[in-house]
């Protein structure tokens, strides 16, 4: 009998002062069983970093040509193409053909680097590729905000990001690789 994904609701009020993006959403995320809540978070934390009326999660780990998110126009275009985690070289340059953007979310303090180093001379004949590493800590506090039933909030001004609860906040550590 094969598991089934874990359910988590979100409540996830976003203030972007930089995009001038300021709405709520009522997000539901399924946790695949073979999903860390570690990576789960950080889908959440793309998603409040990109939030649009447009954007959506994909349907999943084991469907190979959907994006952790994306932001489809109206014609069904990919306008943005998001990855979390240590995608294949081939996943992203199939990804960076078929959208405008690209924007893959790397952790984890052993692998993350290891895979960067293997790939970043392929990503970087890539346009329309950005890779940011998610820092140990920041990842390690997110998983500390994780609650099956969620309501957060993001504070987006000057590139400087928290996202928190009414108990605790992190404050997000990104590195720009790419």
């Amino acid at each position: 009998m094969a598991l089934k994904s874990t359910v988590y609701k979100a409540e996830l009020q976003i203030s972007d002062m930089d995009r001038h993006y300021y709405q709520p959403h009522t997000l539901t995320l399924a946790l695949h069983p073979s999903e860390t809540i570690e990576r789960m978070m950080i889908r959440l934390l793309a998603f409040a970093l990109h939030a649009s009326d447009n954007l959506s999660f994909g349907r999943g780990l084991s469907t190979e040509d959907d994006a952790a998110l994306w932001r489809r126009d109206l014609t069904d275009h990919v306008e943005l193409w998001i990855d979390v985690g240590l995608p294949d070289e081939k996943r992203i340059r199939k990804a960076s053909h078929r959208a405008d953007q690209v924007i893959v979310y790397s952790y984890g303090e052993r692998n993350a680097p290891i895979w960067w180093e293997q790939n970043q001379k392929k990503f970087r004949c890539l346009d329309n590729v950005h890779v940011d590493y998610v820092s140990p800590r920041t990842s390690a506090e997110l998983t500390q905000l994780c609650a099956r039933t969620m309501q957060l909030h993001c504070n987006i001004m000057d590139g400087e990001v928290s996202l928190g609860n009414d108990t605790s906040s992190v404050q997000i550590e990104l590195d720009r690789w790419l």
